[in-house]
């Protein structure tokens, strides 16, 4: 791995750990908050790509569990990953790396593109994963599960929305292209109109 590579996974965990900062929602009736960390995994398997988003996301998770308090709400440690948010969290490196994958399939990528892989492969992988999880660690049935998840919607389209729009911005920002032209001429990003 290359000195530029560390670097940018180092940066897009600390871009995790940034978002962590921000206070959570707790709702009422769910103990898993809303914050705004989903869409720093959106941010990371857009702009870094499959390989390099992934790590981003291993680093950061290895990092909460070494009990680092980088999640919202200043948690950390390994029993995040058995509490009810676990399978959301475990999904984020698998999410980064499917994003970039998809988004790499597109010999030219455009907003809508960055959009449709963020609101459907993004949100629904992070759902798929995290949801079976909650429903085990809370006792309740899947189908309430999803339910309770509904609320959620609304603020992930809107983390969807914003992170298309930032990954699609710094994917054609000249001074971000130079920082990420090698990655670009070794195929781990495909080109942005």
């Amino acid at each position: 791995m290359k000195i530029r590579e560390m670097t940018l996974v180092a940066v897009f965990a600390a871009v995790m750990g940034s978002f962590g900062l921000i206070p959570s929602i707790a709702l009422s009736f769910t103990p898993v908050p809303l914050t705004l960390q989903t869409m720093g995994v959106l941010l990371s398997g857009g702009i870094l790509g499959a390989r390099l988003g992934f790590m981003s996301q291993a680093v950061f998770l290895l990092l909460v569990a070494a009990g680092v308090p980088l999640l919202s709400g200043g948690r950390g440690g390994l029993g995040v990953f058995v509490g009810p948010s676990g399978g959301y969290i475990i999904s984020w490196a698998v999410t980064a790396f499917v994003i970039g994958y998809v988004l790499s399939l597109f010999k030219k990528v455009k907003f809508h593109h960055v959009l449709l892989v963020n609101l459907t492969v993004g949100i629904f992988l992070i759902y798929l994963i995290g949801i079976p999880v909650q429903a085990m660690v809370m006792g309740i049935s899947v189908m309430d599960t999803v339910k309770v998840s509904l609320a959620y919607i609304p603020g992930d389209i809107i983390k969807a929305v914003v992170g298309s729009i930032l990954v699609y911005k710094l994917r054609t920002h000249p001074v971000i292209m130079r920082s990420l032209g090698s990655l670009k001429r070794t195929g781990n990003l495909s080109k942005t109109a």
